[in-house]
């Protein structure tokens, strides 16, 4: 059973075999799936769609589709996890950890979500297991659909077609770039979890440095 897991999360994190056995329509499938179902969470995101424009680059995909299909794919996932929230409400908040659900990275997201409010929709896109379910959190908080919908086709292009224009460009930047793309790969994943590293450090940063309360006991009472 371990050795079966073990297989699917190498083939899953093999982004370069998943793109070279299926395509734009594998690519438009797992950013759906990340975006629109909670069981997506653990599929590579960020790293999968610059990969896939480096390969754009050499010709193996066409730049023009996949960044159209992609966008859409990101957006069309949002709508579903949007009214999944909706729909669902507060019963998510109560809904018992599984092997494909977990309560943590629901409430990481909704206080995402209450921090930087429409704008996390935007932000979200770009933050692993955030993405996943901060559209299921704007549902649950009855956020204007209108408004919703406005943030997220903003982030559906800035995620979507942004990362894959930007592998692109690097593909034709580079020479010979798609025969190192573990590296880009490694920066890219990099990049995608530095937010996340940021925000730990500052927290745990304001923590040690506010200094715990003391309490007065009989000796310094007046």
């Amino acid at each position: 059973m371990l050795e079966l897991i073990r297989n699917l999360l190498h083939n899953l994190y093999n982004v370069q075999g998943l793109i070279q056995w299926g395509g734009t329509l594998l690519v438009c499938a797992i950013v759906f799936a990340e975006t629109g179902l909670f069981v997506g969470f653990f599929l590579p995101g960020d790293s999968l769609l610059v990969t896939a424009g480096v390969f754009s680059a050499a010709g193996a995909l066409k730049i023009g589709s996949l960044s159209l299909l992609v966008t859409l794919c990101a957006i069309a996932g949002d709508q579903v996890g949007y009214w999944i929230g909706r729909q669902a409400g507060q019963a998510l908040y109560r809904r018992p950890d599984s092997a494909f659900f977990k309560r943590r990275h629901l409430e990481r997201a909704h206080e995402f979500y209450e921090k930087y409010g429409g704008k996390t929709v935007i932000l979200a896109r770009f933050m692993p297991i955030v993405r996943t379910f901060c559209p299921p959190v704007a549902g649950a908080a009855q956020m204007r659909y209108s408004r919703y919908l406005a943030f997220d086709i903003v982030g559906g292009v800035c995620w979507g077609a942004g990362l894959v224009l930007g592998g692109y460009f690097v593909g034709k930047a580079v020479p010979n770039i798609s025969q190192r793309i573990h590296w880009v790969i490694a920066v890219v994943v990099f990049l995608s979890f530095l937010p996340a590293m940021i925000g730990a450090i500052r927290s745990r940063s304001r923590r040690i440095s506010k200094p715990d309360a003391v309490p007065l006991g009989p000796s310094t009472q007046a």
